[in-house]
């Protein structure tokens, strides 16, 4: 099988490349914006690509010609959204479009897209494939306008929602548990939001899924996250105990006090029934996830900063 995957330097796109690597013997081809792949040669194929240029996507993929199109290149800075709306709206809905347009040459050709849990207001949480989006930030906004254009592209897709994605890669933007970390390893006190709620999800659990769901090319939509529904403060303390940071470090706050630029959605957590049932696989909880987490880098680094900024080999 021929892979594809879009924005292969960011946290998913490199777990999914390593984990596709040691699970399988498939052909993939990375591509992103830079120059040139972090990952040394000759381990994966490599090709520089602005997913928001149709001409450059509409080559790539007719010469490659790939199976499955694993699309995880999006801006996902929620805030940066909201103010850079039409950047935003190139890189999660146009570019989605042109990727559609040229996978629908390809006779079966399937395109797996990654979407979010910001498409829900977060009113009631335990949200499950059936319950009606409903977004309150331009971030959301732009993912489920990009959900409606693979629905109405008539192209074999997967939609896959997640949240709260952590884990580590290579130059990656802070996800919320490195985030956190990184502020422990200053010692000073901080506060962390106690009244947003959502689902954790291990970025090599996600990664896994993506693959088995290329491998079977399964249609529809699908909630993939952690399986227990946390609160911003409690997980940052639970992160801290793993890590053996002082979990007393984290003070709380409310999202009123800090004043985000974008809203946010108060419980949006996942219901993920119909993941688990159809695939037979079981997402780690949240400090199952944390501590595989801790245990892939333990090795006698002094500094966090190092383990977040290691090389792929």
């Amino acid at each position: 099988m021929r892979i594809l995957v879009t924005g292969a330097h960011g946290l998913l796109g490199q777990k999914t490349a390593l984990i596709a690597a040691q699970e399988s013997a498939h052909e993939i081809l990375l591509t992103d914006l830079d120059p040139t792949s972090i990952f040394g040669p000759p381990r994966f194929e490599y090709e520089q690509l602005d997913v928001t240029r149709a001409s450059d996507v509409k080559s790539l993929v007719s010469q490659y010609r790939p199976d499955v199109i694993i699309h995880t290149a999006a801006m996902t800075d929620v805030d940066a959204c909201e103010t850079e709306r039409e950047q935003c709206w190139r890189v999660n809905v146009d570019a989605v479009k042109h990727l559609l347009v040229a996978a629908r040459k390809l006779e079966g050709c399937h395109f797996i897209h990654i979407s979010s849990d910001y498409v829900f207001d977060g009113e009631r949480g335990s949200y499950d494939e059936t319950c009606r989006p409903n977004p309150i930030s331009y971030y959301g906004k732009s993912k489920l306008a990009s959900e409606n254009a693979v629905v109405a592209s008539g192209v074999s897709a997967t939609i896959v929602r997640t949240q709260i994605l952590y884990g580590a890669g290579y130059r990656v933007r802070k996800n919320f548990v490195t985030w956190v970390l990184s502020m422990l390893e200053k010692n000073e006190p901080f506060r962390v939001v106690n009244d947003q709620v959502g689902s954790p999800t291990f970025v090599d659990d996600l990664a896994y899924a993506l693959l088995r769901i290329a491998e079977r090319k399964t249609t529809g939509l699908f909630h993939i996250s952690g399986p227990e529904a946390v609160d911003r403060w409690t997980f940052a303390r639970n992160a801290a105990t793993v890590f053996g940071f002082n979990p007393e470090l984290i003070l709380q706050t409310t999202t009123s006090e800090i004043g985000q630029t974008a809203h946010r959605p108060k419980n949006s957590s996942f219901v993920i029934l119909r993941f688990e049932t159809t695939f037979g696989l079981r997402m780690c909880g949240t400090m199952e996830g944390l501590r595989r987490f801790f245990e892939q880098h333990r090795d006698g680094t002094e500094s966090l900063q190092d383990l977040f900024a290691r090389k792929p080999s």
